[in-house]
């Protein structure tokens, strides 16, 4: 008889949604604030409001530009498909995770909206955990993609023009 391993151990990378799954709880409904924290500046707030709901807009149609381009290759594993092909063009000729650059500018939207010092932190842990996962799953394209290598060095991980 063979084991099973762990959903959590899973070869695929399956922890990683996990997690993100709880980055983005803690998101949506996770405190925006502690006692002792300073309140959110009165003159921000609608700047801050404004700006955030731009934000939000802009990562919502990144994300769903990038889920269109990438079509039958979407998985929410870091490990690939293994039917899936090397999309490169569309938001991909941009930075190589669209997906997770819109779904960062959407959620640092969503902080300035909620206005909470708290649901800032809580986006830049999703940035940090984004460039984790990314790099899991960069080792796998690499593997199943020669071509990558080159792409990785024409086009920016997550912010254009930057990083």
């Amino acid at each position: 008889m063979t084991r099973r391993t762990p959903w959590w151990k899973g070869p695929r990378g399956e922890w990683y949604v996990v997690a993100q799954g709880g980055i983005f709880a803690l998101i949506a409904f996770g405190p925006s604030s502690l006692p002792g924290l300073p309140a959110w500046p009165r003159m921000l707030e609608f700047p801050g409001r404004a700006l955030g709901a731009m934000l939000l807009a802009l990562g919502v149609t990144i994300c769903a530009a990038a889920v269109l381009r990438l079509g039958r290759n979407l998985t929410p594993l870091p490990h690939p498909r293994d039917d899936c092909r090397l999309v490169e063009t569309g938001p991909y000729g941009w930075v190589r995770h669209p997906i997770y650059s819109g779904l960062i500018l959407a959620t640092f939207g969503w902080a300035l909206i909620a206005q909470g010092w708290l649901t800032l932190l809580w986006a830049a842990l999703l940035l940090v955990f984004f460039d984790i996962k990314s790099r899991r799953e960069e080792v796998w394209l690499l593997e199943r993609f020669p071509a990558y290598a080159d792409y990785q060095r024409r086009v920016r991980k997550l912010i254009p023009l930057i990083y």
